[in-house]
């Protein structure tokens, strides 16, 4: 038997940091990934589609989206489609779970507690909901399979022993610990909620199918599997994402002496890639440098956004030489050293942002 995994698509994610037509890009993005997943459950003629939550944002979906989720389903046509909702689309009783009618092919679990659907003969599935956005608890708490064959599971949920790795940011929805699968009788359990792509011997989170946050990296998508009706299990990740990610680039600025070269280290860093951008500048540049934000973005035309972050800049100024003129500058930087009630952190940022009045500098904040 071969079935199909994903989770946490996030359609209509808000992605608050861009405007209105990145935005739109982004989310564009997001439905051509799971289209993307359900051509390949076509293509690659599976049993099954299985959904593990996080679908969409429930607060967020619009009505063309729910129209788009049909359509795409309906497609599929016999092909059966398996959902666990997760806390992003939690299964309340105005959940468009409920209030939408999908297609035939689409199976949607609605209860807190596993539930067991027939795969085929010898193999079950178990599904288990979200029925609010937070503080459900552990599906397997206290469950045990009641069946011969191969048994698996289906939820959205945070195994424990992960969550330093991998929940950044992230609540722990559904907390449970991976001994409690084999206890339960689960031989794998296909999970959501992490974004990071995971497999362990019970259990396997295919991550996000398009970059959803900055810095998110590796390959992720959806999870082939090849189910033995000897409990063999075989799985295959996957990639669906178009390319154009949410890229994060530290660039070192140590020893620059103009903006030019500051422009230039930036966009040899950015080269080649697609999406957006976030832009961390670091390092310790000459007090000549002037660089303003726009000059980074302007220096990546491919990217749909670039985000700047200049609070790593410092500038390197001769102290000992500025003290030594005899100028508003040099009495300035001679009294704030002479001052021994500032910790050295705080006078090397009083110093910095002075002198910066002083030469009234409004390029990026390097301090």
């Amino acid at each position: 038997m071969k079935l199909l995994h994903f989770a946490d698509v996030h359609l209509d994610a808000q992605f608050g940091w861009a405007d209105h037509a990145v935005a739109s890009r982004r989310r564009e993005a997001i439905r051509q990934a799971l289209v993307r997943i359900l051509d390949i459950g076509l293509e690659r003629q599976v049993d099954a589609i299985l959904c593990a939550g996080d679908l969409f944002e429930y607060e967020r979906i619009t009505p063309d989206t729910v129209a788009f989720l049909r359509a795409q389903f309906a497609r599929l046509n016999t092909t059966p489609v398996y959902i666990s909702p997760g806390n992003h689309d939690h299964c309340s009783a105005d959940s468009i779970y409920r209030q939408v009618t999908w297609p035939a092919n689409v199976h949607i679990f609605v209860t807190d507690r596993l539930e067991p659907v027939t795969l085929e003969k010898g193999i079950t599935l178990w599904g288990a909901a979200h029925l609010v956005p937070a503080n459900t608890g552990d599906f397997l708490d206290g469950f045990r399979v009641d069946r011969q064959g191969v048994n698996l599971a289906l939820f959205h949920g945070s195994e424990r022993s992960q969550w330093t790795m991998l929940g950044e940011g992230k609540q722990p929805h559904a907390p449970f610990e991976a001994a409690e699968l084999e206890r339960a009788g689960i031989d794998q359990a296909m999970l959501g909620h992490y974004h990071k792509p995971l497999d362990a011997p019970r259990y396997t989170y295919p991550g996000n199918p398009e970059a959803l946050t900055f810095g998110e990296s590796g390959q992720r998508g959806a999870v082939l599997f090849t189910v033995g009706r000897d409990g063999v299990l075989n799985r295959e990740h996957l990639a669906v994402g178009g390319g154009a990610g949410l890229h994060s680039i530290n660039v070192d600025l140590t020893g620059c002496e103009s903006s030019a070269e500051c422009v230039d280290r930036a966009a040899k860093a950015l080269e080649g890639l697609r999406g957006c951008a976030r832009v961390h500048l670091t390092g310790e540049v000459m007090p000549a440098v002037s660089l303003q934000a726009r000059q980074i973005v302007e220096a990546a035309p491919q990217l749909d956004a670039v985000l700047v972050e200049a609070d790593g800049i410092r500038i390197a100024y001769d102290f000992d030489q500025i003290a030594a003129e005899h100028s508003v500058r040099g009495q300035f930087v001679a009294d704030v050293r002479a001052d021994e009630t500032l910790e050295p952190n705080e006078r090397l940022l009083i110093l910095t942002a002075g002198l910066r009045a002083l030469d009234g500098r409004a390029d990026l904040e390097v301090c």
